[in-house]
């Protein structure tokens, strides 16, 4: 259970980073608090997660899949380069995580 709160956790890390792309483009109190309330859902259940896994792969992982998941959501809503080398980086940031989990 503690990988799919990980998981879950991730969706907080993406989703909060998209939130404030939302904030900068148009700033209100209402896109403020979803910032905090994203971010908030998924330092909970990274929280959760951290109970099972060891910190340092929780943490690496959690950061890995939200940065990975932030860079395809600039791609895919907010039209961002989807250059070859920008693929090939994001490749190794998710590599670098499976390889954490398999070997860590």
């Amino acid at each position: 259970m503690a990988w799919v709160y990980l998981a879950i956790a991730s969706l907080g890390e993406i989703f909060g980073v998209m939130s404030i792309n939302y904030y900068l483009q148009q700033r209100s109190t209402k896109r403020l608090f979803l910032i905090v309330g994203v971010f908030g859902f998924g330092f909970i259940f990274l929280s959760l997660a951290m109970r099972e896994i060891q910190m340092s792969t929780a943490y690496a992982v959690w950061t890995g899949f939200g940065a990975a998941g932030a860079v395809l959501m600039g791609i895919l809503i907010f039209k961002e380069s989807a250059s070859l080398k920008r693929l090939f980086f994001l490749s190794l940031i998710i590599l670098g995580a499976v390889g954490l989990k398999l070997f860590g």
